[in-house]
């Protein structure tokens, strides 16, 4: 089991989640996109255990301080490997547009693949390629938990009129998380939590699938 923190950051408010697996205390950071002291700080509490920076997929405000704190614990930035190009290109992940100039190009340790499975400490932790935000939109599962990133939002859905945004694709996306088995608590990537089932009967793309 996955312990669950969530710090707000940039002022876009993603939602950085802090995972610690129970059994062992190894911990994992989601889309870092700016720097949390108090996130930070509660890392060094626990005592340093960072595993994983895990990117959901690869705009600014996800990743912006994804490389920085990787280094400062040792840990390996994780992401589907689609992701990967948007790490290093200003264009793509909206540095360039909003001139971030402290953006320094970056690449992913671990590419994994869709459906490709992974380990926090004992709990595994499953990736799911849903592209439609971006060509490189991931979500992950573990527990009864999905990090959704800006695929799926609480009644909403991530825009697709950014480069690489595809509107065929998030249809698609979207249908695959509907299709899933039983239930889960989504964290997205901004705004509050929710609930497949939720969304599966109030998600206006969703229930019209």
């Amino acid at each position: 089991m996955i312990q669950i923190k969530i710090y707000p950051v940039t002022m876009l408010a993603t939602n950085c989640c802090y995972l610690v697996d129970e059994a062992t205390g190894k911990c994992a950071v989601t889309d870092p996109g700016a720097k949390s002291d108090r996130l930070i700080s509660q890392i060094e509490k626990d005592g340093g255990k960072l595993e994983y920076v895990i990117l959901t997929h690869g705009h600014y405000d996800h990743i912006l301080y994804a490389r920085q704190l990787a280094e400062q614990f040792g840990a390996k930035v994780v992401t589907g490997k689609y992701c990967d190009p948007f790490l290093s290109d200003a264009d793509l992940n909206g540095t360039e547009r909003h001139m971030l100039r402290e953006f320094q190009p970056f690449h992913a340790d671990i590419l994994l693949e869709d459906g490709e499975r992974f380990k926090l400490g004992e709990t595994e932790i499953t990736y799911l390629y849903t592209p439609g935000h971006t060509s490189g939109c991931g979500v992950y599962l573990f527990d009864d938990i999905m990090i959704s990133g800006d695929t799926l939002f609480c009644e909403s859905y991530g825009r697709t009129d950014l480069p690489s945004g595809n509107d065929a694709q998030m249809i698609q996306s979207l249908k695959r998380l509907k299709e899933l088995d039983g239930d889960y608590q989504v964290i997205p990537g901004h705004g509050p939590m929710t609930t497949l089932s939720h969304e599966r009967r109030f998600n206006p793309l969703m229930r019209r699938l």
